[in-house]
Parts: C-alpha cells; sequence; structure tokens
C-alpha cells in the first residue's frame, strides 16, 4: 500500500514523528514517548469539508440529523449522516466559520461521504471542498493545555462544544476526558508549522491513538469504514450526545431514527469497556455467555493502552440486564469488563 504525503506530514515527519504506512497515514508516535500529563496531537486521521454557497445551511439541513440552520459561530455540534434506512455512514463534527461550514469526520470516509453528498446538491447554491491539507488538526488535552494556547487564544472556551475564533484559527472545547480539558485547534498549515515549536516546548507531542483513547474515555464514537451501516443512532448514544435533533425537518432515514426514539425502551446502548487483548478492531462481534451462538453487539471502538485496550461496545440490554459475561470474538474469548459511561442515558418516555 503507497504512502500518502502531504506539507503537514512531511514537517511532523521532520519534527520526530513515526508516520504509518497507508494511503491516509497518522502518527504513530514521537522519539520522545514520556508520560506526560499535557499532550498535543496531530489528528491526521480526520479529515474536513468545507460547505460553502448561500444554501449550504439548508442543504445540509435536509441531509444531517442535527440542526444546521441554527448553527451559530459560537458553538459546534455532533451531527450524523444516515442511509434512507436510518443507518450511519458517519458520525461528524460540525461549525461554522465566517465563510463555510465545516464538516469534520475521518478521513477513511470522507471521500465516499462527501461524493454522496455531492450526489444531492442538485440545484442547491451551495459546493462541497476537501479542505484537509490546508486546514491542520491539532488535539490538545491536559490541565496546562490552556496556558500553552494563551498566545494564541487569551481566552478559551468554558463549555464543551464552545467555539472561538482568532486570526490563528478556530478553537473547539471538546469534552472533557478523564478530567482532563480537551480543545480542538484547526489552524491554516502555515500557522500550525510556526506554532508547533513553541506548543511542544510546553506540551508532550503524542500518537493519533492517544486522542482517540480520550475520545472513547469521554464516551463519543466515531463511525469508521468497518462499521459504516451498522447502527442507528441511538444504538451509540449518539442522541444523548446532542447529535440527533428530533425537532427538525427530515433528512434520511429520519423516519426510523424518530420511531427509534419514540417506540418505548431502546434495545441496543453503547457502553465503555476494557479487555485484556490487543489487535482489538472496530466492527468485532461480542458475545454473551447465554446465548454463544448469536452475537450480542460489536466494537465501534477500540485503542491499545499497554496489554489491554480500551473499547466502545455496542450491546443488546438485555444480556447487561442478565448479567452475563461479555465476550470478544466469541462464547470463549476475552471478557470484557463493562466499564461506565461520563454521561447519563436516558431512554425516551
Amino acid at each position: 500500500m503507497s504512502t500518502s504525503t502531504t506539507p503537514w506530514l512531511e514537517f511532523l515527519a521532520a519534527q520526530g514523528a513515526r508516520l504509518s504506512a497507508s494511503t491516509s497515514p497518522e502518527v504513530l508516535g514521537f522519539q520522545d514517548e514520556a508520560n506526560a500529563a499535557n499532550i498535543v496531537v496531530p489528528l491526521t486521521h480526520l479529515g474536513l469539508i468545507a460547505a460553502t454557497g448561500e444554501e449550504a445551511a439548508s442543504f445540509l439541513h435536509n441531509q444531517l440529523t442535527n440542526d444546521v440552520q441554527s448553527l451559530g459561530s459560537s458553538g459546534a455540534r455532533l451531527a450524523g449522516y444516515c442511509t434512507p434506512k436510518g443507518r450511519l455512514l458517519a458520525t461528524m463534527l460540525i461549525w461554522k466559520s465566517a465563510d463555510a461550514i465545516l464538516l469534520q469526520l475521518p478521513r477513511e470516509i470522507q471521500a465516499a461521504v462527501q461524493k454522496r453528498l455531492q450526489m444531492f446538491i442538485l440545484r442547491a447554491k451551495a459546493k462541497l471542498a476537501d479542505v484537509s491539507d490546508s486546514q491542520v488538526a491539532l488535539g490538545l488535552a491536559g490541565p496546562d493545555v490552556a496556558a500553552a494556547l494563551a498566545p494564541w487564544f487569551p481566552d478559551v472556551p468554558a463549555a464543551a462544544y464552545g467555539v472561538t475564533h482568532q486570526a490563528a484559527g478556530t478553537l473547539i472545547r471538546m469534552p472533557d476526558a478523564g478530567g482532563a480539558a480537551r480543545f480542538q485547534w484547526i489552524a491554516p498549515l502555515e500557522t500550525a508549522q510556526q506554532a508547533w515549536p513553541q506548543l511542544v516546548r510546553n506540551l508532550r507531542p503524542a500518537a493519533t491513538s492517544a486522542w482517540r483513547a480520550l475520545d472513547i474515555q469521554a464516551g463519543i464514537p466515531l463511525v469508521v469504514q468497518a462499521t459504516q451501516e451498522q447502527f442507528v443512532p441511538q444504538m451509540i448514544n449518539f442522541e444523548v450526545l446532542g447529535g440527533v435533533n428530533f425537532r427538525k425537518g427530515c433528512y434520511p432515514g429520519q423516519e426510523i431514527v424518530a420511531r427509534s426514539q419514540y417506540l418505548g425502551k431502546l434495545k441496543r446502548r453503547m457502553l465503555p469497556a476494557q479487555v485484556a487483548a490487543s489487535g482489538v478492531l472496530a466492527g468485532t462481534e461480542v458475545f454473551a455467555s447465554s446465548d454463544p451462538d448469536q452475537p450480542c453487539g460489536q466494537i465501534v471502538n477500540a485503542e491499545a493502552i499497554g496489554d489491554r485496550t480500551l473499547c466502545l461496545v455496542e450491546l443488546k440490554t438485555a444480556v447487561l440486564e442478565q448479567g452475563d459475561d461479555i465476550r470478544l470474538g466469541s462464547a470463549s474469548g476475552p471478557v470484557l469488563d463493562i466499564g461506565t459511561l461520563p454521561y447519563e442515558l436516558i431512554d425516551p418516555t
């Protein structure tokens, strides 16, 4: 498999980053692997679509699970893109700049999602462009991150999904993970290159996997290529996270998503877990001890931390109520240690 390179990846390599060999390389780590409470992570696994034009908001409003019409410049939102059957093709973070609406989603599915959205523009006055290589995403986490950002962002957003715009780019407050504040800085390429040496004097540069592990700790799912069309939004708690607006107009799959919400208790939910295994992949099925022949769910996201793997796992709620062991891959696989979400699940009444 050939490796794609960009000016940003070349810059990171010159700064000591070890990159994966793939068509969408990500940072595997840096030369200095010492642990630190404050980190900066190049989010090279995420791509960015810019929607422009006077009808961009109304077009996206009719395609995504969340309200795009009322999206202001001071807040970001999660949103999903579904098939007509209500299954998620993508989950994304959306926000508004002075001249565009930005959609951030995994690079591995970005091109296909953008192509599909493009098919439905028709006569709408809207354009979609891939701006992943000109707008760099950095993830920053830790107790001292706000101070490290002060030269570019004197005031940082106080609440999750708050957004601040400065000449240096856009700063988005992400949900905390493990008690640590988290931010995404979306910066023009040249700004990111200029800021990097100063940032790494105060923050440890870390692998892409470190940020994904924090997302798992925060209970935030990311639909990837292996899990496209596997989940109705509620199966991965997406409505609890604010990614679905049930008062807006139609979008692909809206009837099924609404029906799932209002026809009683939800039968599938997502929970965090740990497992003593490595190489765990999104989409891997899990099994309950009481029904070894049929999977009771699947891995949504997974990241290895030492000899264990942190997971988000989608499960039938019935197996949790029965107290069954949940095992990875087969009924004889390693047991998943089911954890507690950092937010409360509220079933529709």
